[in-house]
């Protein structure tokens, strides 16, 4: 005759099932982690931007017109580091520095648009990669992951800050 299981211990191995599945996600996304700064250090070396500066190069293009001082808390990088940044990132033809009308000392910074392909065309093949893997799910998993990747960006910006002393 069969032993049957216990209900506290299909529970216990349940939560067990549990811990492992929510571990196995961290790493996956340290991974992740891991492999995107790679690949971005690969094309920051090809277009010969420094690690660091492509960083701020890549919230520029996402979130700019940006001016320095906010670029510079976003990035967590010191201000006067900063300067130096964007200055090599407008050597390279890389952003725009533009006066901020009514402040003649202020300027925002924005990625040149002429520029862009060039980065674009590095990223080709992860992009392709990409469009695979989320073309093999249905709507609703693409739906799930993007919800799943918004709670994961959000709780990054969110420790971020609390480590940056920001309650904001």
């Amino acid at each position: 005759m069969p032993a049957t299981a216990h209900p506290a211990d299909e529970s216990a191995a349940a939560a067990r099932g549990r811990r492992r599945r929510i571990a196995e996600a961290k790493q996956g996304l340290r991974e992740l982690r891991i492999e995107l700064a790679a690949l971005n250090h690969r094309v920051g070396s090809r277009i010969e931007i420094k690690d660091g500066d492509f960083d701020c190069l890549d919230v520029i293009t996402r979130h700019g017109p940006i001016s320095p001082t906010a670029l510079a808390r976003r990035t967590g990088v010191h201000l006067a580091t900063m300067t130096g940044i964007l200055d090599r990132l407008e050597r390279g033809g890389w952003i725009l520095r533009d006066r901020v009308e009514g402040d003649r000392r202020a300027v925002v910074v924005r990625a040149a648009p002429d520029r862009q392909g060039d980065i674009f065309r590095l990223y080709g093949g992860m992009n392709s990669s990409l469009d695979e893997i989320l073309d093999s799910y249905s709507d609703d998993q693409i739906d799930l992951v993007i919800d799943f990747l918004g709670r994961c960006t959000e709780a990054g910006r969110s420790a971020t800050d609390e480590l940056a002393g920001d309650p904001a």
